[in-house]
C-alpha cells in the first residue's frame, strides 16, 4: 500500500474545512460555560479566548505554509526541537481530535432525540460514526466537497436561528444574574470566568485542523492563509451572535447544562410545535455533522502522520490503494470514539460525559498551541532563511499573546479539572512509554535512509 496523499483540495474546500471543523461549537458545548460563569462572565471569557485564537491563527499560518505536512504541529515541533517535543505535540493534537468527535456525536444524538425521544441518543451517536467513517474512506475530495456543502447550510441555519429568536430577544434576559448566577461582579465571578475557559475554547476548537490537510491542498502556500483568515472571521461573528441571541431568548440557566441549547432557546420563543423548531433540529444537524465529519478527517491525518514517522504502529500509516485515503487511521480513531461514548465511567468530577470529553479535547488543544508557538519562535531563531510565504502578523507580539493566553488557560484548566488532568497526563505517559520503547526502530530507519542517500 502507498504512504503518500493526493493533492485535490482547493481554497473553498479549505475554507469549508476551517469553518466546518469548528462550527458545531456554535451549536452546543459553549453553554456549559454559562453554568460556570453566567452569561456576562462567559462573555468576558469568550472575548479573551477570541483574542487568543485570532493571534494564534495569524501566527500559526506561518508554520502551516512554511512546512505543509499532514502531521501539522507534530511536524513543526520535530523540525524546531526534535523527536521528544514532536511526540508531545503529536500526542496533544491526537487527544484533541480523537476526543472531540464523540462529544459532537453525543450532541447529534441529543438533537435527533428531540424528534425521536424513544431512541437512545448513544445509538444515534454510534450510527454517525459508521456513516462518516465510510464517507471519509471513500475519498478526501468527496469528503471535503460534502464538508463545504454542509458548512454553508450550517451557517445559514445559525443566521436563521438568530432571525427567528430576535423578535423575542431581551437584553434583560441575557444580563439577569449574569455573573456566575449573581447580579453583581465579585471574586466568585473571576473564578467562574477562568473555570469556563474550556467551553469558550470549544467555540473555536479544531480550526487548526486545516494544517493536517496541507499535503492534500492545491497550492497550500496561497490557499491555506485565505482559508484560515476567512474561517476565523466567520467563526467570530457566528459565535458572538449565537451566544447573545440564545441568552436573550429567556431563562439562560435552562440552557446552561444541555447538549441542544439552540432548539431549546428557540422553543422559548416559538413554542414546541413550531415548524421553525423542527427545521432547526433537522438543518441544525448539518452544523454538528460538518464538525464531526471534518474532525474525522483531521484525526485520521494525525494518526497517519505519526504512524508514518514511527511514533505509532506502522500499520496505521497505510493509504488505501483504491481511494488514496488513510483508511486504517480513520477506523482506529472511530474505535476510540465509540468506546468513549459507551464509557459511562467518564462521567465524573461533577461533569457530564459530554463536558468531560470537551475538556479532554481542550487539554490537547492548549498543549498543542503552546508547543506550536514555541516552535514558531525557535524556527525564527534557528532557521531565519526558511521560506515563509505567510509571515506571522505583528511578530513577535501576536505569537507572544497567543502563547501567553494559552499558558494561562492551561494552568487554570489544571486547577479546575484535576481529575481530568491526571487522565490526560496519564495517557501521555503511556504514549511516551511506547515512544521510548520504539526509539531504536526509528533510529534504524533513519540510518537506512542515510545509507540509501549515500
Amino acid at each position: 500500500m502507498s504512504s503518500s496523499l493526493k493533492a485535490t483540495l482547493n481554497g473553498w474546500h479549505l475554507w469549508g474545512l476551517a469553518v466546518g471543523l469548528v462550527i458545531s461549537g456554535e451549536y452546543f458545548g459553549w453553554s456549559y460555560g454559562w453554568d460556570k460563569a453566567g452569561t456576562l462572565g462567559f462573555l468576558v471569557t469568550s472575548i479573551l479566548i477570541a483574542v487568543m485564537y485570532a493571534t494564534f491563527i495569524f501566527s500559526f499560518t506561518e508554520l502551516t505554509t512554511s512546512i505543509p505536512h499532514a502531521g501539522g504541529p507534530f511536524a513543526y515541533a520535530r523540525r524546531a526541537f526534535g523527536s521528544k517535543m514532536a511526540f508531545v505535540a503529536g500526542f496533544a493534537t491526537l487527544v484533541e481530535f480523537v476526543f472531540a468527535p464523540p462529544a459532537i456525536a453525543m450532541a447529534i444524538g441529543a438533537y435527533l432525540n428531540v424528534q425521536f425521544p424513544g431512541v437512545d441518543p448513544k445509538a444515534f451517536a454510534m450510527g454517525a460514526y459508521v456513516v462518516f467513517v465510510a464517507l471519509n474512506i471513500i475519498g478526501v475530495r468527496i469528503a471535503a466537497t460534502f464538508e463545504l456543502f454542509v458548512t454553508i447550510l450550517a451557517i445559514v441555519e445559525l443566521l436563521v436561528f438568530m432571525g427567528v429568536v430576535s423578535p423575542g430577544f431581551s437584553m434583560s434576559n441575557f444580563v439577569a444574574n449574569g455573573w456566575s448566577g449573581q447580579s453583581d461582579f465579585s471574586m466568585a465571578s473571576i473564578s467562574g470566568i477562568v473555570a469556563a475557559i474550556p467551553f469558550a475554547i470549544w467555540f473555536f476548537l479544531a480550526i487548526e485542523g486545516v494544517a493536517m490537510a496541507a499535503e492534500e491542498a492545491e497550492d497550500p502556500k496561497r490557499t491555506i492563509p485565505k482559508a484560515y483568515i476567512g474561517g476565523i472571521l466567520t467563526l467570530l461573528v457566528l459565535a458572538m451572535g449565537v451566544m447573545v441571541f440564545a441568552g436573550g431568548a429567556g431563562d439562560w440557566k435552562a440552557l446552561s447544562n444541555i447538549n441542544d441549547p439552540l432548539p431549546q432557546a428557540m422553543k422559548m420563543i416559538v413554542g414546541a410545535n413550531s415548524g421553525w423548531l423542527h427545521m432547526l433540529v433537522w438543518i441544525g444537524l448539518f452544523g454538528l455533522i460538518a464538525s464531526f465529519h471534518g474532525i474525522i478527517l483531521g484525526y485520521s491525518r494525525q494518526i497517519f502522520a505519526l504512524s508514518r514517522a514511527g511514533y505509532m504502529p506502522k500499520y496505521f500509516g497505510a493509504v488505501n490503494d483504491k481511494f488514496k485515503t488513510p483508511h486504517r487511521a480513520i477506523i482506529a480513531g472511530a474505535v476510540v470514539g465509540v468506546a468513549a461514548i459507551m464509557g459511562d465511567s467518564f462521567e465524573f468530577a461533577g461533569q457530564t460525559l459530554t463536558a468531560n470529553l470537551i475538556t479532554m479535547a481542550v487539554f490537547g488543544a492548549i498543549v498543542m498551541y503552546i508547543v506550536s508557538m514555541m516552535s514558531l519562535f525557535a524556527l525564527r531563531i534557528n532557521e531565519p532563511h526558511l521560506e515563509r510565504p505567510f509571515a506571522a502578523v505583528a511578530y513577535p507580539l501576536f505569537p507572544a499573546i497567543a502563547l501567553g493566553l494559552a499558558a494561562v488557560s492551561l494552568v487554570t484548566m489544571i486547577y479546575f479539572n484535576q481529575q481530568l488532568t491526571v487522565v490526560f497526563f496519564g495517557l501521555m505517559a503511556l504514549g511516551y512509554a511506547y515512544f521510548s520503547m520504539t526509539q531504536h526502530h526509528r533510529d534504524a530507519s533513519a540510518d537506512n535512509k542515510v545509507g540509501l542517500m549515500l
